[in-house]
């Protein structure tokens, strides 16, 4: 093997590409939405057909029109669902804020003598 041979098998600066991490990546699917509006319960509770789980920073756009219930009533719609994966550098930043934001949970007293 030559010297020239040799420099040609190792890819070049220039030619490298980002790595996935940074991109974005959206799956589309479907899901199953449970909405009830009564006196016992106001709640809207989606699931995803395919068992797609989400993680932090993903985000969900459910298809098609608004959907409104009068008091009392209840349904079971199927819906089309669009899920934007967050990217590496996101997830990494929502990890590392939200310690910062568990703190404010924390209540503090610095009150003097024994607490009954």
């Amino acid at each position: 093997m030559t010297d020239s041979s040799l420099y040609h098998q190792q890819p070049e600066f220039w030619t490298l590409t980002w790595p996935d991490l940074l991109k974005r990546q959206t799956h589309v699917t479907t899901c199953t939405i449970e909405i009830q509006h009564d006196e016992h319960s106001l709640h809207a509770h989606v699931s995803l057909d395919d068992g797609t789980t989400l993680g932090p920073g993903d985000r969900m756009i459910v298809q098609g029109p608004p959907i409104r219930l009068s008091f009392g009533e209840s349904c079971t719609l199927n819906r089309g669902v669009k899920i934007t994966r967050a990217t590496a550098l996101e997830r990494l930043w929502i990890k590392i804020a939200s310690y910062f934001e568990l703190t404010e949970l924390y209540e503090v007293s610095f009150t003097p003598g024994k607490l009954p």
